[in-house]
């Protein structure tokens, strides 16, 4: 039976430590579904459309793992979308205690909707704990270095759609 696992998230933008989660679910399933999500509560930067081009350029590198594609989380519950491409597991990172509190509340009620798909807690690697894509597009948009918590071309992207809004010159 092949190991299919989902691992969802907004990437606005992708970070260093969604690649570090990327990279480590891609090495235990034999394909990994990446689903980007609108999610309502937050006022993202990018397009679910370049969120997704973003994503699948940032995850090629660890198509030697396993077979990973990049998918629109769209209008839809997580086990949903989980069941719809077959996947048993989803996969959840946590950078810090604040993160589990949600995490298990999403965990247990994604349980009791679907009893079948296993959630798997990745722990953020040390180097990855604080990074957040809300802090990065903060440290862009006032000047900082954001070499380390993103790709070269995701930074460029960044700066670019923050002078395209007039947020940064």
């Amino acid at each position: 039976m092949e190991r299919i696992g989902v691992y969802p998230g907004t990437f606005d933008p992708i970070t260093y430590g969604h690649l570090n989660l990327v990279d480590r679910a891609a090495g235990l399933v034999d394909r990994l579904i990446i689903g980007v999500a609108v999610n309502e509560q937050k006022n993202s930067l990018f397009s679910v459309e370049d969120r997704i081009e973003m994503t699948k350029a940032e995850v090629q590198k660890f198509a030697h793992k396993s077979s990973i594609e990049v998918k629109p989380l769209v209008d839809t519950l997580l086990v949903n979308f989980a069941k719809e491409n077959n996947a048993q597991v989803i996969f959840r990172g946590l950078r810090a205690v604040s993160d589990f509190e949600y995490e298990f509340k999403m965990c247990v009620m994604n349980r009791r909707l679907e009893e079948n798909i296993e959630t798997v807690f990745l722990m953020a690697s040390e180097k990855h704990q604080f990074v957040s894509s809300v802090f990065v597009k903060e440290i862009c948009k006032l000047g900082g270095d954001i070499s380390t918590f993103v790709t070269p071309t995701v930074a460029e992207k960044l700066i670019a759609r923050f002078k395209e809004l007039g947020e940064i010159k």
